[in-house]
């Protein structure tokens, strides 16, 4: 079964970059929402009560930052 993977991300976020990465070496496929070029995807994070990126959601279920022990639990169940 794929799951669904949402990121939100911004251009200068190294995290960011490490998940992605992540995501693609394990042939993931992702939805990216980059707030540093989209002010409504920037409103939605502040609104999930997040100030800060990486956010990652797995099947709706929120991970703050880039935690690849918790992605890969989450992923195998």
């Amino acid at each position: 079964m794929n799951k669904k993977i949402e990121i939100y991300s911004s251009n200068t976020c190294g995290y960011c970059d490490m998940a992605k990465d992540y995501f693609k070496k394990n042939n993931l496929k992702y939805i990216e929402y980059d707030i540093s070029r989209d002010v409504t995807h920037r409103k939605r994070l502040m609104n999930m009560g997040y100030t800060s990126v990486p956010v990652i959601l797995i099947e709706g279920e929120e991970i703050l930052g880039f935690d690849e022990d918790k992605m890969n639990n989450m992923l195998k169940s």
